[in-house]
């Protein structure tokens, strides 16, 4: 696996890589985190990746030069997040090509903004994630390294912001 430097080009993988996590969400009883619908379909949800794409560091993981997940990181939290009085590292975006599923993406991805997290001074890199149906995301966030601190919602979307304080 590959971990290369990515950008506004990526935005179409981007989209792809979402659309795929939708339908295997939806097709597994999941649609609660994003909904059922192709985020491809939806204008505000092509804006807001080409937002990502454009303000934040794309990082692509590649197995055999082909796109397998998508992280996007930034020196500030979304709007919906509350900011803190440290540096710190937020992933606002990751996504793994349903194709490379338990291969280890992810936490290759997730280990590369520890890396970046650090290389930028800051000891603490913060993610948000759908803290609501079986809670399998939080738990796989636990997993990464992660610790749940709150609660929050965005309307009727139930939200769970972790943290991790790095190390050297």
């Amino acid at each position: 696996m590959e971990i290369r430097r990515g950008g506004t080009d990526d935005v179409p993988v981007i989209m792809a890589m979402m659309d795929g996590a939708v339908e295997w969400l939806a097709r597994n009883g999941r649609s609660g985190q994003w909904g059922g619908e192709p985020w491809s379909a939806s204008p505000q949800r092509v804006e807001r990746i080409g937002g990502i794409a454009r303000s934040d560091e794309i990082w692509v993981a590649e197995v055999d030069g082909r796109p397998a997940g998508i992280l996007a990181v930034s020196p500030e939290p979304p709007h919906y997040v509350d900011a803190i009085d440290e540096p710190e590292l937020y992933i606002t975006l990751l996504v793994t090509d349903r194709a490379f599923a338990g291969l280890g993406v992810g936490a290759a991805l997730i280990a590369k903004a520890r890396d970046e997290a650090r290389a930028k001074g800051a000891a603490l890199l913060r993610v948000d994630c759908y803290g609501g149906g079986d809670g399998r995301l939080v738990d796989y966030y636990r997993r990464n390294g992660f610790e749940a601190v709150a609660e929050f919602a965005v309307g009727e979307w139930p939200g769970r912001l972790l943290s991790q304080r790095l190390h050297g």
